[in-house]
This record gives C-alpha cells, structure tokens and sequence, in this order.
C-alpha cells in the first residue's frame, strides 16, 4: 500500500498532527520506534525515574570530545511528552524578531506571532491548558482566554506568591495541561500528586501528547500506528525530488514503506540524524541539506534546576503554579534579556542523592526535600553553527554544544538569589557539599530545537515557512527541528500549534490532490 501520509515520532508535533488529520480520512502510518509507557507502580517512583533511570532510552551519544553519554530522552507513544512538565507557555510575539541579547543576535522567525496565534489558541485548548489571560506582564494578544481556570496555589507557594507581589513582581499562574477539575474534585482525573513533574502519570491525567492526541486518532479506521518501528533511512525517487520510501527496523525485520507525503517528527536530534543519514547521490550531505544547515543551529536552553530552602516546612504536593517573567527582557541595570522563572515539582529525597556527598543520611535529604521551594530557570541560547547534530558511519550520533549568551543566564540566578532571600528562604540556601542550582548538562535535550530551520531562502533554510523542504516536494519537518530561535519559554506549546498550523496546510494540499484524483 501506498499511504497517503506516513508520520515518523508521535511526540508534540508527530501526535498532534495525527490529531489533525485523522478526521480527514487521509490513510495515514504512524511510525513509533518506542512501544506504550507501561502503567506501572514504578512510574510514580523517583528512586526508579531519577537514580535508576528506568524509562531513560539505553543509548549512548557522543559529545564533542568523543565522550559517550547516555541522553535523557524516552521512546514512547507520545515522545517526550509523557514525562514533561507540561507547562505550556506561548513565545512572546517580540521572540519571533530579531531580537539583540547580552551575548548575540537571536535572528527574526520567517512567521510573526499573529500567523501563530490562532493555532496557540488551538493548542491550548486541545491540550486543557490551566491559565489566566493579563496575569503574565509579557504575554502577547491572545483571540480567545483559556478553556480552563488556572490552577490554584497550595498554601506554601501562596505566600511565595505574596512574598513576591510584596517586592513589586507580577508571579502569574503558570499554564498547566492537565486534567484537573478543581470545581469537582471528585470527577477530576488529576489528583494533584507530587508526581507530575519529570513523572509519567498514572492516572493519565497529564495532558500529553499520547493521551491526548494519539489514542483519539484510534477512533478513525484510516490511521495504523507502528510501534517498535525505527525509521533508519529514507529513500528518495530518480529524480531526488521526492521521498520514495521509508526504511523501517521493526522486529528484527527490514521494511519499506511509501507515501505520497512524508513528516519527520522524531524530535530534533532525531530528525536531524534521519536526514544525515538518508544521504545518497542526489542527496551527498543528506537529505534536504542543500545549504548545509540539517544538524546545525542546535539549541536546548541555559537550563538550571534551583532549590530553594524555605525557613518554614513546605508541604505542598503540587507545587508547580507559579511563574515570573519580570526580567524576561532584562532589567534596569541590564538591559538584555535575561529569562524566564517557574516553579518545578515538588522534589523528593531520592532527587538530591546524585548531589549530595556519600555519608549524607537519608533522614537529611529527607529534611531537605521536607524545606525544598523548586524552581526552574530558563534563558534563550543562540543559534550558533557549530553546537550540531552528526552522525558517525556506524550510526552513532554526535552532539556537539557549547553553551553560549550565558551571562543572562548568571544574572537571573543572581536575580532570584536576591528575591528569595526576601521571601522566607535561608540566606546560605545549601550546604557547600550540595548545588545551590544545577545547570542542566548536555544531557538535558528535553528542550531540543532548531536544527532543521525553516525560512524564505533556500541557501540558509532546510525547510519552507510551511515546514516543506526546499528540495524536495513531499517532505515535511514539524517536531523543534524548525525553530531559527529558541525565545525563554518551553518550546512544546509553540511546536503544537504549529503542527496544526502544518495540519492545515496539509488538509488542503490533499483536498487540491484528491480533486484531481477524482475528476
């Protein structure tokens, strides 16, 4: 059979475009190299998550020194999704310009934040976003207010919420997708645990992109979903205008499949690697790498975990309600952009053992964990050439990143320093054995984009602004691979909507095609 569409990934942008599509009646197969996240007890155990790392793929990439490293990144129906922390924040529309930082030049999108904006909409609805419109004093224009109420503080983090109110901030209610009914606690599928954050859900009352997405697209008879079906390679026609086949690794078996539209959404590492790989004679340096750009421009944010340690217990179970965006275009004494602030998930003991010296008793982490506020730290990374994707002749793939425009990154920490000390937090905020905070190592590719970039020339873009590759008339990129920037926020809000934004093109290419079929 010749599909109409194949999807590769079913993570933000694969399984939201099935979402989409689906209902068109378009014969579609979803690829998924991972099987279903097993419902198990384990899945709300930290020790098993973050010591034992029981659901982290058991793969190894290398880094820019040749070092191996195991990448957290999860082969599941639903990607990544499954253990985000599922805040979703829209870019700013100033994010989409060019944008000058403290240590470069963040370049203009090909879009503008108003093509976008109804798809955020979009997605924010199709994903029960939790939020409240004006609270966040840098939010773009919005067409229509969250479906759903934001979520509410748990005692300790209302009064860090007043604390920070008290020093003139505007903390607003973080955009949450999830599940809740607080109205009605008892028909509501979350139960607001402690294990949401970096978790998959037992209960499935995160809204990721497998509950939410995929298992609707079930419904339609026109949709297959392969799991356990790794995309090695694709194959394109004589005339190298045209993805021909997909080379799949299922089962200790080889197949290949055709469609007359292909979408990669493996995720930006991934799909850079697919397209590098997928080289052949039309193609030399890989598959629509014509201006050499697939693999490069990889961005993951300067990322930090922070603990606080508050002078007061901290019970909260759900914690993560809280964000600050006051210095994310910087501040009276710096004026570049710094970042964005949330509230993490409440952390437990079994999180601090990696950090903590040898003899550290557990009773004191437990302490710790008992007077932790968590927070979560994020400032944009610019596109720079060299951190990239690449892949070795034997398949390994390489990462190569410095990290780079990091002295914003420095002064938000400073910044939060000084606030936290005014809201109820020790001075000292942890021993010297222990991070104060924890910059997220290479590792850390939760946030992974650009490296397949979408714009209006062809020399400087692998993709067109509806995410086509220039060189070839049926491939499709709608995963982070896209992105040009990577602005301060989370990027999964902005990867869905733009997948229905895809999806909409897509829907009326097929609707022109199947006209034509017919007459």
């Amino acid at each position: 059979m010749t599909y109409d569409l194949i999807i590769i990934g079913t993570g933000a942008g694969g399984g939201t475009l099935l979402h989409a599509l689906a209902p068109t009646g378009l014969r579609m197969l979803v690829l998924e190299r991972g099987g279903h996240l097993p419902r198990e007890k384990e899945n709300w155990n930290p020790a098993s998550l973050f010591v034992d790392e029981r659901y982290t793929a058991d793969e190894r990439w290398i880094d820019a020194d040749g070092k191996p490293f195991r990448p957290g990144i999860h082969y599941y129906v639903g990607g990544n999704t499954k253990f985000y922390g599922a805040a979703l924040l829209r870019m700013r529309a100033r994010d989409f310009e060019r944008v000058e930082h403290a240590g470069g030049v963040s370049p203009a999108w090909p879009i503008g934040y108003d093509e976008l904006e109804p798809y955020y909409t979009r997605a924010e609805h199709l994903y029960r976003v939790h939020g409240e419109r004006g609270a966040d004093p840098t939010e773009s224009p919005a067409s229509a207010p969250y479906a759903h109420p934001p979520v509410s503080d748990e005692p300790r983090v209302a009064e860090f919420r007043a604390d920070l109110r008290a020093q003139g901030l505007h903390p607003f209610p973080l955009p949450m997708a999830i599940m809740l009914d607080e109205a009605r606690p008892e028909r509501s599928a979350c139960i607001r645990c402690d294990t949401c954050d970096g978790f998959p859900c037992l209960v499935e009352a995160k809204a990721d992109a497998d509950v939410i997405a995929v298992r609707p697209s079930f419904a339609y008879d026109n949709v297959t979903l392969l799991t356990g079906a790794y995309a090695a390679r694709l194959l394109t026609s004589p005339s190298g205008r045209e993805i021909a086949g997909v080379v799949v690794e299922r089962g200790g078996a080889t197949e290949t499949y055709a469609a007359h539209v292909v979408v990669v959404a493996a995720g930006a590492v991934n799909s850079a690697a697919l397209l590098l790989r997928s080289a052949d004679e039309r193609h030399p340096a890989g598959i629509a790498n014509g201006s050499g750009v697939v693999g490069r421009h990889y961005m993951c944010h300067n990322n930090s975990a922070f603990v606080a340690i508050s002078k007061k217990r901290n019970p909260t179970k759900f914690q993560k309600t809280l964000g600050l965006n006051d210095f994310y275009w910087g501040s009276p004494e710096f004026p570049h952009p710094m970042g964005h602030i949330q509230m993490l998930g409440k952390s437990h003991a079994a999180e601090f053992r990696g950090d903590a010296p040898a003899f550290a008793p557990g009773i004191a982490l437990a302490q710790l964990a008992e007077h932790a506020l968590d927070l979560w730290i994020t400032s944009e990374d610019l596109p720079e050439p060299q951190n990239r994707v690449t892949v070795a002749r034997d398949g390994t793939i390489g990462l190569h990143y410095s990290a780079n425009n990091v002295d914003a990154h420095q002064r938000l920490i400073a910044k939060l320093k000084e606030l936290l000390e005014r809201a109820g937090c020790e001075r000292h905020l942890l021993p010297n054995a222990l991070y104060l905070g924890k910059k997220i190592p290479i590792a850390g590719v939760a946030h992974q984009n650009g490296t397949v970039r979408f714009g209006t020339d062809p020399a400087t873009s692998a993709l067109d602004v509806n995410c086509k590759a220039h060189e070839l008339d049926n491939l499709y990129v709608v995963d982070g691979s896209f992105f040009v920037s990577s602005s301060a926020v989370n990027p999964a809000l902005t990867i869905m909507a733009n997948a229905l934004r895809v999806g909409a093109h897509l829907a009326a290419r097929f609707g022109a095609a199947e006209t034509a079929h017919a007459a």
